[in-house]
């Protein structure tokens, strides 16, 4: 059997949330094609078994990482480049969800302060970090996982929304300036994926029940988006395959965004 090509070969990458989920799945697809890998995530046992299971720690490590506090993201940092030599990749993937059902009467500053300080903050200091050991090198890739709530309205969970509207502005934002020095800086805005994150957000523990519901309102019928396919679009983002691209919010969805049924079901209404 051919062996395939490695997208990533000679790169060092930093995976922020990078235990489970699209960090978890990025970390293998970025090992897979020959980056090496810190996993930065405050899930110490998840990181851990990662590490343990490759079993090769000269292309994986963990460290723990709070990515709301800044020196955890320095250290996460100077350790990749310390192990490492250098930095080429930082996927800020890290954030926590909002209930769904959540109303602006119950919104407090508190709740804000939480999904902010993780979703935005967090970015920021992933970004900022990265561009310390970047500018110097003139080139560097930065990912951020946004979320299908970057370009839709979905009538609830005010605060994700707006954090994810926000992941997506930082990143346009910081591919002008870092543009200056040879730095990419893109977004990923996943559609609903059934991980823990979503489990957590819908109330459902069971994946059958996550796929059902994805299926009954997703736009494309007939299959199901899962973890694989929004780190396919960034490996594409990390890899020199993209070389020109820049301040992009790539969608996958399977055409969600572009989807308003209130004409139809309103004509479907007046003819019944």
């Amino acid at each position: 059997m051919a062996s395939i090509a490695k997208r990533l070969e000679g790169k060092v990458a930093i995976v922020t949330g990078g235990a489970s989920g699209i960090g978890e799945a990025a970390t293998r697809l970025f090992i897979k094609h020959g980056a090496k890998v810190v996993i930065a995530d405050i899930q110490d046992d998840l990181g851990l078994s990662i590490v343990k299971e490759i079993g090769e720690h000269e292309v994986v490590s963990y460290v723990h990482c709070d990515v709301k506090v800044e020196k955890d993201v320095e250290n996460a940092v100077d350790m990749a480049v310390s192990k490492y030599g250098k930095l080429d990749i930082m996927f800020s993937n890290a954030g926590i969800p909002e209930a769904l059902s959540s109303s602006i009467l119950k919104i407090d500053y508190e709740i804000f302060k939480k999904i902010f300080d993780v979703n935005v903050f967090g970015a920021l200091m992933c970004a900022k970090h990265a561009a310390r050991v970047m500018i110097p090198a003139r080139k560097g890739s930065i990912i951020f996982t946004s979320s299908i709530a970057s370009v839709t309205c979905g009538g609830g969970a005010h605060t994700y929304w707006a954090s994810k509207h926000a992941v997506a502005g930082l990143a346009k934002n910081l591919g002008v300036e870092l543009g200056q020095h040879g730095i990419r800086v893109n977004c990923v805005s996943p559609f609903l994926v059934p991980t823990q994150m979503l489990s957590k957000g819908l109330g459902m523990k069971e994946k059958e029940k996550m796929d059902e519901f994805v299926c009954e309102i997703a736009n494309l019928k007939g299959t199901i988006s899962d973890v694989e396919d929004v780190v396919q679009a960034t490996l594409y983002l990390a890899s020199d395959e993209s070389k020109y691209i820049s301040g992009m919010n790539i969608v996958i969805d399977g055409g969600y965004s572009t989807t308003n049924v209130a004409l139809k079901q309103g004509i479907t209404r007046l003819s019944s």
